[in-house]
């Protein structure tokens, strides 16, 4: 056997932290593909897949940025992943979402040259570049300290164009440091606390998305009888409203822990949630990923674009029953979330 057939993440994170060319790296981008198939057809759940791809991802972020900017560059900012990426709950390659904090007072000459250099290798490698465009190449994802402070102040108090900011703050609230001076993170989250304030108006704002997708009717009776072959989105039905509103609720009571279970750990301890309710919301959230992933390795081996749509009669007898349950947690979590947010005044 192997070492890479023995320990493959140990083998993984060795040849990233080694890689001195971005050929090199793309070798490391296609084994960690290669692990989640071989993980998952060895029976492992889909949260222990997404926290050692979590963990590969971060290592190979942050050696492209050593790769593409130089060390005074490095040193002097932090890169953040966002998104799924930030709350370490991404398993298979989805768009980019990532964001660079500079320390104040100091310039970087040639600094949109290398956002777009990271930006077009994380491509290369096999990262789709943000349609919404969250990336580096964005200047407003590209910020000195002190300005995105201000920024923050703006998603939260001024508006902004298209009413962007309850969602530009759902994307930073999930940031994760990956390289350069973690601090900067922590400042910019000192400083968005310190501002929230007791803002009621914006909270009930903020968690309204969790409930802006419609259930569609006859869910529970399709997974039944497998009779209905109209798709569900195991996105905007299951996986969001979870994430979404444990996000609002963390960022209402200032729980700084980045991925979801965690959240819902401290929400419970501090009393916020139910024990119960936590509980549920984490075995909902790790089947939803587990029905996900299955679901998009399918779609891989038939050489389609893996998505979140799926057919009741596409799933397996298990997979239908996982999901069933989900579903019925996730109804019940958006009924607490516009009691608690009081969403039907807004």
């Amino acid at each position: 056997m192997t070492v890479f057939e023995a320990d493959p993440v140990s083998c993984i994170s060795a040849q990233i932290e080694t890689a001195a060319s971005l050929a090199e790296l793309r070798d490391s981008a296609q084994r960690i593909d290669a692990l989640i198939v071989r993980a998952h057809a060895g029976g492992t759940p889909a949260w222990q897949i997404a926290q050692q791809v979590g963990v590969l991802n971060g290592s190979l972020f942050a050696r492209l940025w050593t790769l593409q900017a130089p060390p005074e560059l490095v040193a002097q900012s932090c890169l953040l992943v966002m998104g799924s990426e930030g709350r370490g709950e991404q398993i298979l390659k989805t768009d980019q979402d990532n964001a660079l904090l500079l320390r104040d007072g100091v310039a970087f000459p040639g600094l949109e040259g290398i956002a777009q250099g990271f930006n077009a290798a994380l491509a290369e490698l096999g990262y789709p570049r943000c349609p919404g465009d969250i990336m580096l190449t964005n200047p407003l994802w590209r910020q000195p300290l002190a300005a995105f402070c201000d920024t923050l102040r703006g998603w939260l108090y001024g508006p902004t164009p298209g009413n962007d900011g309850p969602m530009h703050l759902a994307i930073f609230f999930d940031a994760a440091a990956v390289a350069g001076d973690a601090t900067l993170l922590e400042q910019a989250r000192e400083y968005l606390t310190a501002v929230l304030s007791d803002n009621d108006a914006f909270l009930a704002r903020f968690a309204a998305a969790a409930d802006q997708f419609p259930e569609p009717g006859g869910w529970f009776t399709r997974l039944v009888t497998r009779r209905d072959e109209q798709p569900l989105d195991l996105k905007k039905l299951g996986t969001f409203p979870i994430v979404h509103g444990v996000r609002a609720l963390s960022l209402q009571y200032r729980v700084r822990e980045p991925g979801t279970v965690a959240r819902l750990g401290q929400l419970a301890a501090q009393q916020h949630i139910g024990h119960t309710l936590a509980r549920d919301l984490c075995d909902a959230l790790h089947a939803l990923m587990q029905v996900r992933l299955a679901h998009q390795l399918r779609q891989r081996q038939r050489g389609e674009t893996p998505g979140n749509e799926v057919r009741p009669s596409a799933l397996e007898p298990l997979e239908r029953g996982l999901l069933r349950d989900a579903l019925a947690v996730v109804k019940g979590f958006r009924q607490f979330l516009r009691q608690h947010y009081h969403l039907d005044l807004l």
